[in-house]
């Protein structure tokens, strides 16, 4: 089932986040947290995020320099992790920097993943959200 939702969370003074109780079950297998492209960071159930690499880099020369940029990306800013027995995962300082992550936070229900942002951050990215995928689905709309 596909995450979905925003709910508004506090990191404890230990920098963890606590799992919205719906996407435990998801996560329980393990979690890859990684490094959004955006001001954000991308909690993926840890299967699911290697299925995603695979085929990412499916196709490329595994020594090109596409390749080689993608591997960074996604196994150099990601971290394997478990959810502890109150359903938290602890969120490494220089993830919290990439993110701009401050003590009141927003987690994202995106599909196939959860995104955390900063929810000052989000409010501000969210303000013209609607608007840019109206656009988008307009644009995939007059390409067929």
């Amino acid at each position: 089932m596909p995450f979905h939702g925003i709910h508004d969370h506090t990191l404890d003074a230990k920098s963890r986040l606590t799992i919205p109780a719906r996407a435990r079950t998801q996560l329980a297998g393990g979690v890859a947290l990684t490094k959004g492209f955006e001001s954000c960071l991308q909690i993926w159930p840890a299967d699911d995020y290697n299925q995603v690499i695979a085929q990412s880099l499916a196709g490329l020369n595994p020594l090109g320099p596409e390749a080689r940029e993608l591997k960074r990306h996604l196994y150099g800013n990601t971290v394997a992790t478990e959810l502890d027995s109150a359903g938290r995962i602890m969120l490494p300082p220089h993830f919290l920097q990439h993110a701009g992550l401050g003590k009141e936070v927003v987690v994202i229900g995106s599909g196939e993943y959860l995104e955390l942002w900063d929810r000052e951050t989000w409010s501000t990215y969210d303000a013209g959200l609607i608007p840019r995928a109206a656009e988008h689905i307009a644009s995939v709309g007059h390409a067929s």
